[in-house]
């Protein structure tokens, strides 16, 4: 997918020059094999340009960059681990592209305050390692885990499988490290629970997809390592039964409730399919699935998940289940669910949706929505899963078997709009947590209340007056 922008101007040679002596030789990448890795991504959706890769090891290079960016005019894409799903991370036209892989100290753990104090390039998965080293948990948890980095993660307020108990990014960070525009850097590195010293400047670059400025550390919040982890893989009828199921296990179990993941069965045979390893943990087939997860301080999370089970089994909600008796099992059934955005490839064209409305109107949603869909495109694939706890689904649609790839993604706006009908008039959101990129770009001002998006306007203007920070997304 290409974007069309204002072309950016050409850097000249004097100025890569300057660029590098900020970060050294070897962390200024111009030649093409070794710019290549930065300017696409893992979906092969976007495809962008570039002059020229920064990779800064420190905040104060981050800091140098910008100032000299300033000076120049010389427009900016920050980008972590590469792995955003919207076209925000992407130079389109020929920005200089900013990594910040090489920041990726853990600076502090502190276990009596419960907090970790990381820079933006620490890979999620290996802050998740240190948390567990120290006997306490940092619960964000996504499929690209194992890549995707801190920065990246609140620049789009990252959600993940555990937000039904956690919240999502914004709600696990304390402070936050910024470089401005112009090089100056906003030290908020709180960790404090309670401060009412003025506005919250720090909810100001959460989600915005560095558009305001380059975040580069953060402190963020953990919490106690579950003693107990069990987890369960349902079958059942409905959205509609699963929905009945989520409110008995949030009576029974509380706060322990950790994730609530519903899957179509065509996701299911997708994941199957085409995944490596994985296999239908039930003896029958049913249409639709349920992975529910507890966690929990103590040692009694099993007998509260199969009483819930009990409860469901009683009530002719739940048709099959089972439980994992072992890491190993759990992991499996952790596979299927993370293998099914990979699992649509190999069907052809998918055109995605991250969307949310509220619980209780997922089931219209997915049943008004599949029919528009078919409606629209005879053929289609509607594939729905996703959190049904907090509302949030994936909801991607793939294309007709045997179907011309090319014709059906031109087709991608088409079916943004019905999709996206049923979603605001259900009070739902267009993004729910992969943020909006270019990808949604366009659609932002028809959605968003008309002076949320002049203050949007309004920020932008005061924190980037040049229009230098990733130009382009968001707005």
């Amino acid at each position: 997918m290409n974007i069309n922008q204002p072309a950016v101007p050409p850097l000249s040679p004097d100025l890569i020059a300057k660029f590098r002596a900020v970060v050294g030789e070897r962390q200024a990448l111009t030649a093409a094999e070794d710019v290549a890795p930065y300017v696409t991504e893992e979906r092969n959706l976007f495809h962008g340009r570039t002059p020229l890769v920064l990779r800064p090891g420190s905040t104060a290079e981050v800091a140098a960059i910008c100032k000299l960016a300033s000076a120049h005019g010389i427009a900016l894409v920050p980008q972590g681990g590469n792995t955003g799903l919207v076209g925000g991370q992407t130079p389109h036209n020929g920005e200089v592209v900013v990594s910040l892989k090489r920041l990726d100290r853990i600076r502090e753990v502190d276990t009596a305050s419960n907090t970790m104090t990381c820079e933006a390039g620490v890979v999620l998965q290996v802050a998740q390692q240190k948390a567990a080293e120290v006997d306490r948990l940092f619960p964000l948890s996504l499929g690209a885990e194992g890549s995707c980095t801190i920065g990246g993660n609140l620049s789009t307020n990252a959600g993940g499988t555990a937000a039904l108990a956690y919240g999502v990014a914004r709600e696990m960070a304390l402070g936050l490290e910024v470089v401005l525009a112009d090089g100056r850097v906003l030290n908020a590195l709180s960790k404090l629970k309670k401060d009412n010293t003025g506005y919250d400047l720090r909810n100001l670059f959460i989600g915005a997809e560095g558009t305001l400025g380059i975040i580069t550390a953060a402190t963020l919040k953990l919490f106690p390592k579950p003693r107990a982890i069990e987890t369960a893989f349902v079958g059942l009828q409905s959205p509609a039964q699963a929905l009945k199921l989520l409110s008995i296990a949030q009576a029974e179990a509380a706060g322990s409730l950790t994730s609530f993941e519903l899957m179509a069965e065509i996701a299911l045979d997708f994941s199957v399919k085409h995944g490596i390893g994985v296999r239908d943990p039930l003896s029958e087939r049913h249409p639709w699935y349920v992975l529910m997860e507890l966690s929990s301080p103590r040692e009694d999370a099993r007998a509260t998940l199969e009483a819930i089970l009990e409860k469901g089994l009683e009530d002719g909600i739940v048709d099959d289940a089972v439980l994992a008796d072992s890491l190993s099992q759990r992991q499996a059934f952790w596979k299927l669910r993370d293998e099914m955005s990979a699992a649509q490839k190999p069907e052809g064209g998918s055109i995605k949706h991250d969307i949310s409305v509220p619980v209780a109107a997922v089931p219209e949603f997915i049943a008004e929505a599949n029919a528009a869909v078919v409606k629209l495109i005879a053929g289609a694939r509607p594939v729905p899963f996703g959190h049904l706890g907090d509302g949030n689904l994936h909801y991607n649609v793939s294309q007709p078997v045997g179907g011309d790839t090319a014709d059906f993604m031109a087709r991608w706006h088409e079916v943004n709009a019905v999709v996206f009908e049923i979603v605001l008039r259900m009070g739902g959101s267009i993004s729910a947590e992969h943020g909006i990129g270019v990808l949604k770009r366009d659609e932002l001002p028809e959605v968003k209340d008309k002076t949320a998006i002049e203050l949007m306007r309004a920020f932008k203007a005061l924190l980037d007056p040049l229009g230098i920070m990733n130009p382009g997304k968001v707005l």
